[in-house]
């Protein structure tokens, strides 16, 4: 065997460094999959029996050494697993959280837009959602320098944020 030969066959493998990222990557994908709530954890399919026991076990472990150990094993665990299932249930996991976030934040700029601007930004919450009661939202911009005046600001927003989240769900089922 020339040296030619040995540094073809080094070319094909990934380097050490490149090995460690990986192990790292599919580890710190076992700390995600530890952290997550039970249902969203159910969502996810993996395949491997011994590496859902493994998640499970984790996630009962208090001790921070024997966390980061579970952890570890976990990584390794993936190494012989097919990964492609829980990285498609994992990105799911992530648009629906996202789609999500940006619905509240429509919402809380809806609001807001109400509190500062009154009737002049009803027709724009008008056309967003159609469904919206006009007479209630502006009782709601009516009272809002009455709620501030006694202190309940906090609570005059909330409830208005409630309602409009309510005609935002209502509005995301229709679509």
């Amino acid at each position: 065997m020339t040296d030619s030969d040995t540094g073809e066959t080094d070319d094909l493998r990934p380097s050490k460094s490149e090995r460690k990222r990986q192990m790292l990557a599919l580890q710190e994908m076992g700390e995600r999959l530890v952290s997550l709530s039970r249902s969203d954890l159910d969502r996810i399919n993996i395949p491997d029996e011994r590496l859902k026991e493994a998640i499970e076990t984790a996630r009962n472990i208090t001790a921070r050494g024997g966390l980061k150990r579970q952890l570890q094993f976990i990584g390794k665990l993936m190494r012989s697993t097919d990964t492609a299932p829980i990285e498609t249930g994992l990105a799911v996991l992530d648009q629906q959280h996202a789609v999500s976030t940006a619905g509240l934040h429509r919402v809380e700029a809806a609001r807001d837009r109400l509190r500062e601007e009154g009737d002049m930004a009803l027709g724009d919450i008008l056309a967003i959602w159609p469904a919206a009661e006009a007479s209630l939202l502006r009782q709601w911009i009516r009272q809002h320098p009455k709620e501030i005046q006694r202190g309940n600001e906090k609570a005059h927003a909330r409830k208005l944020f409630r309602y409009l989240s309510e005609l935002d769900a209502a509005a995301s089922v229709d679509d």
